[in-house]
């Protein structure tokens, strides 16, 4: 059983991925064959080795021609579905551009069938995504149950972008990340480390997050990124190989994270929505409130947290600073996740969005977006819980 991790400690972006792809021994004649087939072109990619840090790496040249197309996720998407691709090339890259406009559109609050947005539309973008799918349908790997990506640097600083100067990790970054339940990891470069498109394929590739799953390595990739920083080897490294089928790594995800405790009895009850947005926002992977019965029988919360361990002095200093607390009680815990993606359906014409928690390649868990059953509920005069229930079904079945 085909196996891959992907080490995006220093960052991703979508050139770097598909150079440590084709270094691991992607077919670039494939992925260039690809590529001239989208209506968009000419596309072309070229791989050389460089030095990144003192560490060799192939470096991957993606030139596309001068483009001032404005493209939306419509265009892109009849863009890929007239080209000649295998079938499963372009789903993945179809679902990599469905996140960046899904992320682009919340990140600005408009709707993704009425925006134009640059990290979609742009040809880069185009040809660093196909090419990515094109490079891991070559190595076998599209269609592999075990493809871990580890916590994610995203860069710290500002970037210029095209709506001005932005804060990094850009709201995009962290739209795609957050929703994939990615973990993210601090590091020392003040400069943008993991790009939208960097994001979007992660996030769409990864079927859990975390350290390299037991394998059998036969292949490693090393893919550089256009700048040779002096303080960090600026590469995304992947290793392919052979995972065991009895092997616990392809049923789920483990993680070793640490829980913090602080039981409070003395803080405004309309203050703690707040708090538990502030400690998601600081890397909690999760955080919530239990009742609890205090000292001469004053009600008081348990407030728990989940988080990375390099995390951890954030989440505290959020806890210090908005709640009434003393102190904390630390404790480590090891958190198995199901593998999960995304799903669209059509309920009687309406887009419905469902989260799917995966065991052994089965679906074991469908929950609809809430938001988007109920606007298809309206449209259509139907109770909500027959939609909710509709879109639950057909994402099982698809």
């Amino acid at each position: 059983m085909r196996a891959l991790w992907v080490d995006a400690g220093n960052g991703a972006a979508g050139d770097m991925l598909l150079a440590a792809l084709l270094d691991a021994g992607a077919d670039l004649e494939a992925v260039r064959s690809g590529l001239r087939g989208l209506a968009v072109g000419p596309l072309e990619v070229d791989a050389a080795p460089v030095r990144r840090h003192g560490l060799r790496a192939l470096h991957a040249d993606v030139r596309v021609p001068p483009d001032d197309v404005s493209r939306n996720l419509a265009d892109v998407t009849a863009v890929l579905s007239a080209a000649e691709l295998p079938e499963e090339v372009r789903a993945f890259a179809l679902a990599v551009f469905e996140r960046l406009a899904r992320a682009e559109a919340r990140v600005h609050g408009v709707d993704v069938s009425r925006i134009h947005f640059h990290e979609v539309g742009a040809l880069d973008a185009i040809a660093d995504v196909t090419g990515c799918a094109l490079a891991l349908h070559s190595l076998d790997l599209l269609d592999a149950p075990v493809r871990v990506v580890s916590p994610v640097a995203a860069g710290s600083g500002v970037v210029r972008a095209a709506h001005g100067p932005l804060p990094v990790p850009v709201p995009a970054v962290l739209e795609l990340l957050t929703e994939a339940g990615a973990p993210l990891r601090s590091h020392p470069a003040s400069m943008e480390l993991c790009t939208p498109t960097g994001a979007a394929l992660l996030a769409t590739l990864a079927t859990g997050w975390g350290p390299m799953p037991d394998c059998t390595p036969t292949a490693v990739g090393m893919g550089a990124g256009t700048a040779d920083p002096e303080g960090h080897p600026n590469v995304v490294r992947v290793v392919v190989g052979s995972a065991s089928s009895s092997s616990s790594s392809a049923d789920w995800a483990s993680a070793e994270l640490h829980r913090v405790d602080s039981t409070i009895d003395d803080l405004d009850p309309r203050l703690w929505p707040d708090v538990l947005d502030e400690l998601r926002t600081a890397g909690a992977a999760d955080a919530w409130c239990s009742p609890a019965l205090m000292r001469k029988g004053r009600p008081g919360q348990v407030l728990s947290v989940l988080v990375e361990p390099s995390r951890l002095d954030a989440v505290c200093r959020v806890v210090f600073e908005r709640t009434t607390s003393l102190g904390v009680r630390v404790s480590s815990v090891e958190r198995r996740s199901l593998r999960r993606d995304r799903v669209e359906v059509d309920v009687g014409g309406a887009v419905v969005g469902v989260k799917r928690g995966l065991l052994d390649g089965r679906v074991v868990t469908a929950q609809p977006e809430y938001d988007e059953a109920r606007a298809a509920a309206l449209a259509s005069g139907r109770p909500v819980h027959e939609v909710l229930n509709e879109a639950r079904t057909l994402a099982s079945e698809s």
